[in-house]
């Protein structure tokens, strides 16, 4: 009897006329998947994968043919060292597990790892992250490339396609400039290495050179790898050169890429970045040769138009009559001049002489002139104003207006109060 007829027989006893229940039928499936399958490995790619509050992971494990729902209990989902996401290629191990509600069987995982190029991914995804938190891939960071480079430094496979596009290009657009090749594995064990290596040789040239460029022909991500490893990244993070990033194509990103100064697209693209073409630049150079010839002309005809104008100047067409303009002004505030001191002069000589009037007739030789004196005593020079002022016998001298008289008071005579004496007296004495 075969294991079908088995199975027949066994769900015929479940009921006289052979018929089962939904129940009895997902039960009797649920123990033969569950006894089956106990323990198992499946790889697939993850898709509708949602993490609720639970912590309990739910997804769908599909290949190109077929799908299965699962689940990661959140006690297993804890134990997990990489991000789950959507697009990764996992290998599975559990047991499936048939959920009776819903009549539909589920993948219980108990261990999960990252397969193949999801693995790759995933380590260049944490890579990635941690060197970013770093700042390896700041912008601000960045530095320009020199405009016209006179040396460069390739790090490059010798053997590769990346070199010879990159040179065709160098040389049908610039040829003013000294290529230096520094050979290295590009892809496979100990090349990453060698890259970084070269990017420190590099920097360490007595003669320097102005760019250095790390290409390399397109890949996939297993080919590309060298140029994600960590130690090019901090190779080139601390070139003190300049560097362009030239690796894969235009959908490959490698983090080199990322820390570089310039990424370039391909290594042909990488030489278009570097140096200028030699035709764009004979048009620009012509270009500011027709705008400075104009700009001169328009200069020299407004500098011609300004001579013109100066020449038609009175200043231009008679030199002197400025000087003489001048001269004449001189002349005319230098006799203004003279007038005015003159009159200045008879105005202080008039004062002078009207002070001279005032002093003299305020003088005491005016009034001796007149006919009166001054006498003082003998004895002691003192001015004598009235007769009191002297004694009997006492010498006198009197001063009058040409010489003095040496006299001797032979009687003193007062007159009484109110007299006219008496106030002749008091104006001074007379002699």
């Amino acid at each position: 009897m075969s294991c079908d007829d088995d199975l027949y027989s066994t769900t015929a006893d479940a009921s006289p006329d052979g018929v089962l229940s939904v129940s009895q039928l997902t039960s009797q499936i649920k123990g033969t998947l569950e006894g089956r399958f106990a323990s198992l490995w499946v790889a697939g790619e993850i898709s509708n994968f949602s993490r609720p509050r639970s912590g309990h992971c739910y997804l769908t494990l599909k290949d190109e043919q077929a799908q299965i729902r699962a689940v990661l209990w959140r006690t297993a989902a804890s134990r997990v060292r990489f991000d789950l996401h959507d697009g990764l290629e996992v290998i599975c191990q559990g047991y499936l597990d048939v959920y009776a509600p819903r009549g539909s069987y589920q993948l219980v995982i108990q261990q999960i790892e990252p397969r193949g190029l999801g693995a790759l991914e995933q380590r260049l995804r944490k890579l990635r992250e941690r060197l970013a938190a770093e700042g390896l891939f700041e912008p601000a960071r960045k530095r320009p490339l020199p405009r016209f480079p006179r040396r460069i430094a390739l790090v490059t496979s010798p053997t590769g396609a990346a070199i010879r596009d990159f040179l065709e290009v160098l040389r049908r657009r610039w040829r003013g400039v000294h290529v230096l090749v520094v050979p290295v594995r590009v892809q496979g064990d100990g090349a990453a290495q060698e890259i970084a290596a070269a990017v420190e040789q590099v920097n360490r040239l007595c003669d320097p050179v102005d760019v250095l460029v790390v290409g390399r022909g397109g890949g996939s991500l297993e080919d590309l790898w060298a140029f994600n490893e960590e130690v090019v990244v901090r190779a080139i993070f601390a070139s003190r050169v300049p560097v362009v990033s030239a690796v894969g194509h235009e959908i490959d990103v490698t983090l080199s890429d990322l820390v570089a100064d310039v990424r370039a697209l391909t290594p042909s693209e990488a030489a278009e970045r570097v140096v200028p073409a030699a035709e764009e630049m004979r048009d620009y150079l012509e270009r500011q040769r027709r705008r400075l010839a104009t700009a001169l002309g328009t200069r020299l005809s407004a500098t011609r138009s300004r001579l013109d104008a100066l020449a038609e100047c009175r200043e231009f067409r008679r030199p002197l009559a400025r000087v003489e303009s001048l001269v004449q002004r001189i002349d005319e505030l230098q006799a203004r001049g003279g007038r005015a001191l003159r009159r200045r002069l008879e105005l202080a000589r008039a004062g002078i002489e009207s002070r001279a009037v005032q002093l003299e007739s305020l003088s005491p030789l005016g009034v001796l002139a007149r006919g009166y004196s001054l006498t003082s005593r003998a004895s002691d020079g003192q001015i004598v104003r009235t007769a009191d002022q002297v004694r009997e016998g006492e010498r006198l001298r009197t001063r009058l207006a040409q010489g003095e008289v040496t006299s001797r008071v032979e009687q003193i005579d007062m007159p009484e109060p109110g007299s006219t004496d008496a106030i002749s007296n008091q104006e001074g004495p007379r002699s």
